[in-house]
Parts: C-alpha cells; sequence; structure tokens
C-alpha cells in the first residue's frame, strides 16, 4: 500500500467525519420545531435538495460506477438517511402550504435520483457510466456548496458575522478541503472539483469571520439556531430579524 493510497484513505476518513458534523448541525433546528410541534416559518427546500445531492454522490461511489470511492458511499449514504428523518418532520410539522411544497420537491427528488440510477444500470455502461453519474452529483454539490453566498453577501453589507457561525465555515471548509485531497489523490474529477469550490468558499467565510469578527452581534437562542440545508439556500426567519443562510455537504 503506497503513500498516495494511504493518504487518499486517511482524507477520505477525515472527509466522512467533518461531513458528518455537517449533516448533524440542523437538529437544533429540528429539536426546536419537535418541542414546538412547528416549523415555524424555516425553509422545507434546502432538505430534499441535499437529500437529492447525498442519494447522487452515494450513488456514484458504488463501485459498479466509480473505483475507490467507497468512503463518499458511506458518508453521502448516511447524509441521506439523516436529511430523509429531516424531511419527514418537516412533512408532519409544516403549514399545509408548505408541506405541499416540500412534498412536490421529494417526488421530485425521488423520480431524478431514479431516472439517473435506472439510466446508469440499464443503458449506460463503463466510462460513459461513470461519466453521467459523476456530472449528475457533481452539479449538485456545487449548488449545495454554493448557497452562502447569499448570507456572504449579508456578512460584508453589514459588516458583521452574526449570522455565521464560525464553527459552521470552519468545518465546510475542512469537508471541503478533505473531499478535494481525496479526489485529487484519487484522479478523480467528479469529486475534486466541486469540493474544491467548496474548499475555497469555506475560506472566504474564514477570512470574513477575521475580518468582521469584532463586530459580532448578540444573538438569542432562537435566532442563534444552526440549520443546514444543502444544497440550497435555507432561511430562518425571526419576526423583524435578517435570515442566515448555510448548507449541507459532500
Amino acid at each position: 500500500m503506497g503513500v498516495v493510497s494511504i493518504l487518499h484513505t486517511v482524507f477520505g476518513v477525515f472527509g466522512d467525519a467533518t461531513g458528518l458534523f455537517l449533516f448533524l448541525a440542523p437538529t437544533i433546528t429540528f429539536k426546536r420545531v419537535l418541542k414546538n410541534k412547528s416549523t415555524e416559518q424555516f425553509s422545507g427546500i434546502p432538505y430534499p435538495m441535499t437529500l437529492l445531492n447525498c442519494l447522487l454522490s452515494a450513488w456514484y461511489g458504488l463501485p459498479f460506477i466509480s473505483e475507490n470511492n467507497t468512503l463518499v458511499t458511506v458518508i453521502n449514504g448516511t447524509g441521506a438517511g439523516i436529511e430523509a428523518i429531516y424531511v419527514l418532520i418537516f412533512l408532519i410539522y409544516a403549514p399545509k402550504k408548505e408541506k405541499a411544497k416540500v412534498f412536490g420537491l421529494v417526488t421530485f427528488v425521488l423520480a431524478a435520483f431514479s431516472t439517473v440510477a435506472l439510466v446508469s444500470v440499464f443503458a449506460l455502461h463503463g466510462k460513459t457510466r461513470r461519466y453521467f453519474c459523476g456530472f449528475a452529483a457533481a452539479i449538485f454539490s456545487v449548488i449545495m456548496y454554493g448557497s452562502p453566498l447569499s448570507i456572504m453577501r449579508t456578512v460584508i453589507r453589514t459588516k458583521s458575522v452574526e449570522f455565521m457561525p464560525f464553527f459552521l465555515s470552519l468545518f465546510v471548509f475542512l469537508c471541503g478541503t478533505s473531499w478535494f485531497l481525496f479526489g485529487l489523490l484519487g484522479n478523480d474529477p467528479f469529486v475534486y472539483v466541486c469540493n474544491g469550490f467548496g474548499s475555497l468558499l469555506g475560506a472566504l467565510q474564514l477570512i470574513l469571520y477575521a475580518i468582521y469578527r469584532k463586530n459580532k452581534g448578540q444573538k438569542d437562542e432562537k435566532t442563534a439556531a444552526i440549520e443546514i440545508g444543502s444544497a440550497n439556500g435555507n432561511k430562518h426567519v425571526e419576526k423583524g430579524k435578517p435570515t442566515p443562510e448555510n448548507i449541507n455537504q459532500v
């Protein structure tokens, strides 16, 4: 087992660990949802979209699709299970209109994933199968990593990091960097390109935090809740307060 192979595994394991922290971050929000038996005005859109990202990435990591990406399947399969729980809770406690929206997205997610899976199994083979599944997974990973752009604009505009938690930004950076190096060592552009983008965005968030950390405002318990949705901007709406947007992982 060469040095490159060992490092490839090490960064994959580290990526799994940091990715798990990102997927579990919304438990703070859902603890509040369960306690109040209401989703209030939290957005449910990020969860089914992150679920789709996890399903596609987990599928891409399977041995008959791509080689040496088992750790990609492990974390994204775990993430898919966690996101499915979030979606279920949201469907139980969301208002009727929001529930219909989330249910529609879940239907789209299942249809999109089923289409990719069926086409890749029955219509494609070898490298063509890998490229098809890789592009599908990479597109949604980029969308997921791009979701913090809105909150970064808010930080620059307000000159405050009140709504950009440090540890969330740190784990976005660590997770993106780990999977970037994992993909680079494994010579897999479908892994290192999108995660390189995530690593860069995480680094920019940390730079913004360093610049504006002294301007961090006072947050009450509700406003401080961290919510990661994925692949897509998530919004907290407290009466009269601005709305933070964060992401989910790999």
